[in-house]
C-alpha cells in the first residue's frame, strides 16, 4: 500500500470477510515475487486473501479526483507554498473566522465540506504546531477538500481508520471542526437525516462527544445563497432558499444537553454571525460588518436565539483578499 493515500479499513474488513466465510479480493498494481516486499509496507497479509486481479492505471487511482499524487502518499514532501489559497468566498469566510479559535499545538480533527477549508486557511496564514487528523488515518500535513478528502499532501503518519477511532473514542482530540448542516433552538445539529434522506451520521458522534471544544462550521442559509465579499464586509445578494437554523430537526446527530453536561465549549460559525452555547443557551455572540441583524439574520431563523450583551462585529479582515496576519 505504499502509494495509498489512506489505509481505511481495508485490513479490519478483509479480516471480517475471512472470518465469516466470505472471500477477499485484492486489486493490486503489479505482481512481484514472493519474498521481496518490505513485511512492513504489507497491511493486508496473503493469508486474508483468496484473489488477486492485477489492475490497469486507470482503474487504479489513488483518490476519486487524482490518479497518483506522491505527496499524498509520502513518496515526496511538497512546498506547502505551492498549495493555492481559496478564493475569498462564504467558505474561506467561514473557515478564517474557525482557524481564530485554533489553539497552539492542538491535535485537530477537521470534517468534511466547509471545515475542510480551515487546513488551507491555516496554511496560508503560516500557522504552525498543529496536528490536524481526518478520520480515514491522516495525522499532520495540510488535508485535501472535496472527493478528495481523507488524502492529506505531507502526513507525517498514515495508520488505520479504525486505530483513528480508538484514539479520537480515548478523548485524545483538543478541537473539532465539523459540519453544519441544521441546528435547532437548543443548539442540538442535524447531519444525518434530511426527511426520507438518509446521510448517516459517520464519524460525527464520536468526535463531537469525546473533544472538549467542538466548533460547527457551515453557511446560514443554503440552495440559492449569493453574497458580495470585499472591503471588510459581507452584503447579501440573493438570500438561500433553505433556512438552516430550524425550530425543529429531523434528527439529532449533536446533543447540546450533553454538550452542557460534559463541559464543552461549542460554536456555531457561519459567514454572517457566529453563536456560541453559554451555559447551555444557544446565543448570538457575532454578526457581520454589512449585514442587518434583523432582516439577514433573525428573519431568516425559525427562533429567536439568545443575544448577547456583548453582541459585537466579527473580524472585517475575515472579509478582505489579503491574509489575516493569524499566525500566533
Amino acid at each position: 500500500m505504499e502509494k495509498e493515500a489512506a489505509f481505511l479499513e481495508a485490513l479490519a474488513m478483509a479480516e471480517a470477510v475471512k472470518n465469516t466465510g466470505g472471500i477477499v479480493i485484492a486489486q493490486v498494481e503489479d505482481i512481484v515475487d514472493k519474498g521481496t516486499l518490505n513485511p512492513k509496507d504489507v497491511k493486508v497479509p496473503g493469508i486474508l486473501v483468496d484473489y488477486i486481479v492485477k489492475g490497469t492505471p486507470e482503474n487504479s487511482w489513488q483518490t476519486y479526483l487524482d490518479p497518483y499524487k506522491p505527496e499524498f502518499s509520502g513518496q515526496i514532501k511538497k512546498p506547502l507554498d505551492a498549495l493555492a489559497p481559496m478564493p475569498l468566498n462564504a467558505r474561506k469566510v467561514i473557515s478564517r473566522r474557525a482557524a481564530m479559535e485554533l489553539s497552539p499545538n492542538a491535535i485537530v480533527n477537521l470534517g468534511i465540506g466547509i471545515p475542510e477549508g480551515i487546513a488551507n486557511v491555516a496554511n496560508e496564514e503560516g500557522i504552525e504546531g498543529l496536528k490536524m487528523t481526518v478520520e480515514a488515518g491522516n495525522i499532520g500535513g495540510v488535508p485535501a477538500s472535496g472527493v478528495g478528502f481523507g488524502a492529506c499532501t505531507n502526513p507525517d503518519c498514515t495508520i488505520d481508520s479504525p486505530a483513528m477511532f480508538d484514539f479520537y473514542d480515548g478523548g485524545g482530540l483538543d478541537q473539532a471542526f465539523l459540519g453544519l448542516a441544521e441546528c435547532d433552538s437548543e443548539g442540538n445539529i442535524n447531519v444525518s437525516r434530511f426527511g426520507p434522506r438518509i446521510a448517516g451520521c459517520g464519524g460525527f458522534i464520536n468526535i463531537t462527544q469525546s473533544t472538549p471544544v467542538v466548533v460547527f462550521c457551515g453557511t446560514f442559509t443554503a440552495k440559492g445563497l449569493k453574497e458580495n465579499i470585499g472591503e471588510g464586509k459581507l452584503e447579501i445578494v440573493n438570500e438561500g432558499q433553505v433556512k438552516k437554523f430550524k425550530q425543529d430537526i429531523d434528527q439529532i446527530t449533536f446533543s447540546s444537553e450533553f454538550a452542557k453536561e460534559a463541559g464543552q465549549k461549542v460554536l456555531y460559525v457561519t459567514e454572517r454571525a457566529v453563536f456560541e452555547l453559554k451555559d447551555g443557551v444557544f446565543t448570538l455572540t457575532e454578526i457581520a460588518p454589512g449585514v442587518d441583524l434583523q432582516k439577514d439574520i433573525l428573519d431568516q431563523m425559525e427562533f429567536n436565539p439568545a443575544i448577547s450583551k456583548d453582541l459585537k462585529l466579527m473580524d472585517e479582515r475575515l472579509f478582505k483578499a489579503e491574509p489575516m496576519g493569524l499566525k500566533k
